[in-house]
Parts: C-alpha cells; sequence; structure tokens
C-alpha cells in the first residue's frame, strides 16, 4: 500500500501543477486588459488626432499638448456651428500606420484617470462602422454611441461600460431609423474620442488631461475548458485512483495471508514433529479444535495436562502469540481463506465455523486484522480489477 500511496501522492502534486498552470494561463487569458498609454506599448496601434467644428463653419480651437504618456488636450468652444464641437480621438492604425477598424468586441469597460480645468462635463464616444448605413471614410454615417462624464481639478477614476452607451438621437434622425434599435457592436471601430458636451465651458480654454486608459473584458470560453480539463484530468485521476487501490488493497490482503500461512500453517502443525513434547501437544491441539467455539485456555490446560502460565510462554516463545492471540489468528486467517476461495460465502457461517459465536464481535476482529470488514473482503476479491474469477 506504500507504493500505492507514494504513486497516489506523486500523481496528485503533478496534477495539481499542471491544473496551477493551466488554470493561470486561462484566467490570464480570460480577464483581458490592454493598456492605450503610453503610445505604443499595446496591443493596439493608435495616433492622436484633434477635431473641432471648422468644416461646419464654426470656429472652435483645440490642441493635443501630449499623446505619449498622458492624452492632453485643451480646447476653446466658440459660438458660431450650429454644434460647436472639439475632442481628441485616439485613431486605430494597422502596422503599416494606415487608419483601420479593430474588433473590440472583447472589451466590455474603458477606465482611465482624468482631471480638467475648469470642471467640465466631457463627452466618450467609440465610433462603429454600420453595417448597410456607414459609408468607408465618411465619419457622419458611423454610429456613435456615447456617454458623458464629469471632471475637476483633481484627479478622479472613470469607468465607462462599453455596453451600455447611448446612440445620439440625430443619427438615427439623419438615416430615418427606429430609435428602438438601440443595440450596437463594437467589431468595427475605427477610433475612441473624448469630447466637449453642450454643458462644456465657451469662450474659456479648458485643459483635460487622461492617463492610464485602460480597455478590459471577459472571454469566458477560456473558464469553460478550464472547467472541461479539470473535469477530465480530475475524473481520470478518481477512476485511476480508486482501481489502484482497489487492487493495492487486494494484492496487501492475498500478501499478509501468504505471510500468515507459514505462521498459522495449523494443517502442518499435526504432521510436523517436535522435539518438546509440550509444544507439539499445544500446537497440535490448537491446530486440529480451533474451530471449537468452546476452545479455551483452561479447556486446553486440562486436555494436555499443561499448566496455562506454561502454555502462553511456549506460544510467546515459539510464535509470538498469547494463547487468545494466536487462537484469534488461526481463526482469522481460515475465515479469510474462506472468504477468497468460496464464492457463495456467507460470513455468518463462516464465523461460526472457525469458532464466533458472535458475528459482530468476529467483524470486529476481522476488520483489525486486515483493514476493512469481511463483506468489503469478499468484494475486493470477487472484483477486483484484472482478479481471475
Amino acid at each position: 500500500m506504500r507504493d500505492f500511496y507514494n504513486k497516489a501522492l506523486i500523481g496528485l502534486l503533478g496534477l495539481l501543477v499542471i491544473s496551477f498552470l493551466v488554470g493561470y494561463a486561462c484566467v490570464d487569458r480570460t480577464f483581458l486588459h490592454v493598456s492605450l498609454l503610453p503610445a505604443g506599448t499595446g496591443d493596439l496601434r493608435w495616433s492622436s488626432q484633434a477635431e473641432d467644428d471648422v468644416n461646419q463653419g464654426g470656429a472652435s480651437l483645440v490642441k493635443i499638448d501630449d499623446d505619449k504618456f498622458s492624452l492632453s488636450f485643451e480646447f476653446t468652444l466658440i459660438h458660431q456651428a450650429p454644434y460647436p464641437a472639439a475632442s481628441a480621438s485616439l485613431v486605430f492604425k494597422d502596422k503599416e500606420g494606415k487608419s483601420t477598424l479593430v474588433d473590440l468586441s472583447r472589451y466590455d469597460h474603458l477606465s482611465f484617470s482624468v482631471k480638467c480645468s475648469p470642471a467640465n462635463i466631457l463627452t466618450f464616444f467609440a465610433l462603429t462602422f454600420e453595417d448597410k448605413v456607414s459609408v468607408a471614410n465618411d465619419q457622419l454615417t458611423y454610429r456613435g454611441p456615447s456617454t458623458f462624464f464629469s471632471c475637476n481639478e483633481s484627479w478622479r477614476d472613470i469607468n465607462i461600460d462599453l455596453t451600455r452607451l447611448e446612440t445620439p438621437q440625430w443619427w438615427f434622425d439623419m438615416f430615418k431609423l427606429q430609435l428602438s434599435d438601440r443595440d450596437y457592436k463594437l467589431d468595427k471601430v475605427p477610433r475612441l474620442s473624448f469630447a466637449s458636451s453642450s454643458q462644456s465651458h465657451f469662450d474659456v480654454v479648458s485643459k483635460v488631461q487622461l492617463e492610464d486608459i485602460v480597455l478590459s473584458g471577459h472571454n469566458w470560453i477560456y473558464m469553460y475548458l478550464f472547467g472541461g480539463f479539470l473535469l477530465v484530468i480530475w475524473g481520470g485521476y478518481a477512476f485511476w485512483f480508486f482501481r489502484q487501490h482497489t487492487q493495492a488493497v487486494v494484492d496487501e490482503l492475498r500478501d499478509k495471508i501468504q505471510r500468515d500461512r507459514p505462521l498459522v500453517a495449523y494443517q502442518q502443525l499435526t504432521l510436523e514433529p517436535h522435539r518438546d513434547k509440550d509444544k507439539s501437544a499445544i500446537l497440535h491441539f490448537m491446530a486440529t479444535n480451533y474451530s471449537n467455539a468452546e476452545l479455551s485456555l483452561e479447556s486446553i490446560a486440562a486436555t494436555i495436562g499443561v499448566s496455562r502460565t506454561k502454555i502462553n510462554d511456549i506460544l510467546k516463545a515459539e510464535l509470538g502469540f498469547t494463547f487468545t492471540g494466536y487462537l484469534n489468528k488461526l481463526r482469522l486467517t481460515e475465515a479469510a481463506r474462506l472468504l477468497a476461495e468460496k464464492e457463495d460465502a456467507n460470513i455468518a457461517e463462516i464465523a461460526y465455523s472457525v469458532g464466533y459465536k458472535n458475528v459482530s464481535y468476529f467483524n470486529k476482529l476481522f476488520k483489525e486484522e486486515y483493514n476493512c470488514t469481511p463483506k468489503m473482503f469478499k468484494v475486493f476479491y470477487d472484483r477486483a480489477p484484472g482478479d481471475e474469477q
């Protein structure tokens, strides 16, 4: 059994290490985090772009001061265009530096830190290419789901839920779409923008600084795969463990019986001569009368004419047992043999046949000797893997 438990422990530790490594890899791929700052360090390439309302006949101004370690810009809104606006955008680029559409559908949140002077209400929007509506390179036809956030002269952490942005009504009106069509996809996004709002200050220089811009999301497929992986490997380990444990128990029981039989080979004891007549008489009597439920130290002493003390001394010196210990050894070894060899063995009948009048007491002694009940002992022998029937 020790060899089995050593193998089981090594297997358990190996599975724990493998499970940890695979789990770490799956968790790393499940919880997505992409930092957009500093520029050029993440998986998404982008360049900054300032936009104003000049093309609408306006006079608003906007200037980007830093786009490396932060996105810092300042703008001044002027009442001239129908809808004065100013913004700073992260325009996504491909490997060749050309504007491209990126798939952000794996991400569900955008977080960043922001401060502005003076205090302001700003707009965040993610421009998206809408099939059957948008025209390539015509931003006015792109859907722009958006939300608002406030900022002041102290740093503030903002967390935007990208799945709950609102599309402005003018876009629905322009393309005569139903207002109930609120669903949008983030699988074709050309840019993310931070812009003024209708509540921003006019004729005042507004300064905005954003840091730690991070996209985050979840891809649960890896956790599902990890769960399936755990089910397979640990289920396989459990199957192997119980199968091998059963076989190890059977092998240990058989080995124990084989080791005990030379010690308590009562059939041979009746034939083997002994120089010591008392010793020979004691062993012979016990070998032929162990099944007698009334057998006791007093009865054997009276029958062969040897004192109780000498009987115990002889058995202790010869076999290492007291009278009671040796008698139980004889009976239990024979009971184990009968359980293993007789397919239709009845536990109560076997208990009686080897000299026990109380089946519960027999079960108790048997479990102490073989570390399992007679019933389980029988099951191990009848159903052990590879056991010949």
